[in-house]
């Protein structure tokens, strides 16, 4: 008689990667990308050196944008620029910013007015 063992990688739950790249995007670094040493990763056809390139593909490192903060590490998420407010009208990016609009007093989701109206405080008619 023989016994077969039969292993497979299996995918973790939607719900842990989910919190897990909430951790990350809460824990996001803004960084500065220098203007010196930064040379284009060489182009190969070989799948060894290909290996290589991928792995030691920048020559430079992401310095914070505040000085007191630590380096982002391999695995954090990094960003070069704030994302733009959308409660405020700012027509250079199309956004028409929440003022006038109407919201569900009784909604605590993206509809509802707390969350709409940025914090700012609402009238209802």
């Amino acid at each position: 008689s023989c016994t077969v063992k039969t292993c497979w990688m299996r995918l973790p739950s939607f719900r842990s990667v989910g919190d897990a790249l909430i951790d990350r995007y809460d824990g996001a670094t803004r960084v500065i990308v220098p203007n010196t040493g930064i040379e284009a990763p060489i182009q190969r056809n070989d799948a060894a050196t290909q290996r290589v390139a991928r792995r030691d593909r920048y020559s430079f490192e992401l310095k914070p944008h505040n000085p007191t903060h630590k380096s982002p590490g391999k695995k954090d998420l990094v960003y070069l620029e704030p994302s733009p407010g959308f409660c405020e009208k700012n027509t250079r990016l199309s956004i028409l910013g929440t003022h006038g609009r109407t919201c569900n007093e009784a909604s605590d989701r993206v509809d509802g007015c707390d969350l709409m109206c940025c914090g700012r405080g609402f009238r209802t008619q």
